[in-house]
């Protein structure tokens, strides 16, 4: 196994006050993943823009190595292309350059009512939606220079899948390159966007259930009921099912507490929408939390575990060589991030500590311990075809045991210079008004951290 570690620091995206949404033109983004057999997303994208007044926006990434981005834009039974030449050719580059302030320019025609964008699967829809909420459009004649979040809102993000393709993409571990769907300095899994693109999604729509097995199709939906438990999910018999109406009914079952873009901070809560926590059709999300740090080698060897029939694990995680850092763990089929979330908050100073977010506050009042303070551990694995039970056992075999945890107490200095395979931190060289966790397509997506895959 592999890990090549990079520090992030995880916030929460800032958005304009749901009061202010009838003065802002709302966006729905639409992502898909590459390979789906029935273009899904394509679909879902036509449909949302049959509305009148609606605008739907796709950008073809598949020539950005070469730093050519083509864009279309279709409104009113009309499509226009445009080619773009991005200096740089990244995906970050092209949501600064061009997708921005087309948002912006499109927001303020009076004829706008609704803009659908169509992410090419080389965006993440969470690195989208951040870059809206936070990095500042410039140079737009009449325009003060602010985020896109000014005109446009996120009201909502809709994901397409396909059950023939979706799992073993999820639980997978090739990545872009490999399957040729790289065209830039990309090192992300394809199961990091699949899981990606469903944990972010406010409504997804499933096709091609009419041709599994009803057990895969159960399983399926047992997954996507504890990795989106509020999202409504649209289960076309066909093509044709995907239709304007069917995509507004969808829309109006978003619930109001949906995500609609904003991204999370590492210390909210992990599991979400009140999600089923019993066993179906082998599917299982499993809890572990501990009150002592993991020993960071025996870690090392317990994330196996983590790869085979998991779907995607995450929480916060303390090293005993780490004690003032949180660090984030985030798994998705055979691809694995970890990476530095600040400190925790018996780290910090009094005065430092007291400006805290007021939730984080009370959740570690309800646990601090008079020699730790708030540090502890936190998991949450969604298990797909794998033993809950052996997961939990490696892990609490990589804990620290009585003795080890009496030398973190009492000879942090000694520990520290405990053997750390997560140890070093690469900085990603991050623009200065880039989100720290959007820089998607150049090795990052929305990570809170690092890339690691399972060595065959």
């Amino acid at each position: 196994m592999k890990i090549i570690a990079e520090r992030v620091v995880v916030s929460i995206s800032a958005q304009a006050s749901a009061g202010h949404h009838s003065r802002r033109t709302p966006v729905v983004v639409v992502a898909g993943l590459y390979g789906d057999p029935a273009g899904t997303a394509g679909l879902v994208a036509g449909a949302l823009g049959a509305a009148a007044g609606t605008v739907i926006v796709r950008h073809d990434l598949t020539e950005l190595r070469q730093g050519i981005v083509r864009r279309t834009v279709h409104s009113a039974g009309k499509t226009s292309e445009s080619v773009h030449e991005l200096a740089h050719g990244c995906v970050s580059c092209t949501l600064k350059a061009d997708l921005l302030p087309l948002l912006c320019t499109l927001a303020a025609r009076a004829s706008v009512h609704r803009i659908v964008l169509a992410l090419d699967p080389a965006f993440e829809a969470e690195a989208v939606c951040a870059g809206i909420a936070e990095i500042p459009v410039t140079g737009i004649v009449g325009r003060v220079d602010g985020p896109a979040a000014r005109d446009v809102h996120v009201a909502a993000v809709v994901t397409a899948i396909d059950v023939r393709t979706w799992p073993a993409a999820a639980t997978g571990d090739a990545t872009l390159e490999e399957l040729g769907w790289a065209w830039a300095d990309d090192d992300r899994t394809v199961a990091q966007l699949a899981v990606g693109q469903v944990d972010f999604a406010d409504a997804l729509v499933v096709a091609g259930g009419a041709d599994v097995d009803p057990v895969e199709h159960a399983r399926l939906s047992a997954v996507l009921s504890r990795l989106v438990p509020s999202a409504p999910v649209l289960w076309p018999e066909s093509a044709a099912a995907i239709t304007p109406a069917a995509m507004d009914a969808l829309l109006s079952l978003v619930p109001p507490e949906a995500r609609r873009g904003r991204t999370f901070d590492a210390h909210a809560p992990l599991l979400r929408g009140g999600p089923p926590l019993g066993p179906e059709h082998g599917v299982e999300l499993v809890e572990f939390a501990a009150r002592r740090p993991f020993h960071p080698e025996r870690l090392h060897g317990a994330l196996d575990m983590l790869f085979d029939g998991v779907v995607t694990a995450r929480g916060r995680i303390w090293l005993a060589t780490q004690p003032d850092e949180v660090v984030w763990l985030e798994s998705a089929g055979g691809g694995l991030r970890i990476g530095g979330a600040g400190r925790w908050l018996a780290a910090v100073p009094a005065d430092e500590r007291a400006g805290a977010d007021p939730e984080r506050l009370a959740m570690a009042g309800l646990r601090w311990d008079e020699r730790f303070g708030d540090r502890d551990i936190s998991l949450v694995i969604l298990v797909y075809d794998a033993d809950p039970h052996e997961i939990r056992e490696a892990l609490h075999w990589a804990l620290v045991d009585d003795a080890e945890l009496l030398q973190v107490a009492r000879s942090p200095q000694s520990v520290a210079r405990w053997p750390d395979p997560f140890g070093e931190w690469h900085a990603d060289p991050c623009e200065p008004d880039e989100p720290s966790s959007t820089a998607a397509g150049e090795g990052r997506a929305t990570d809170t951290g690092e890339h690691a895959r399972k060595e065959k």
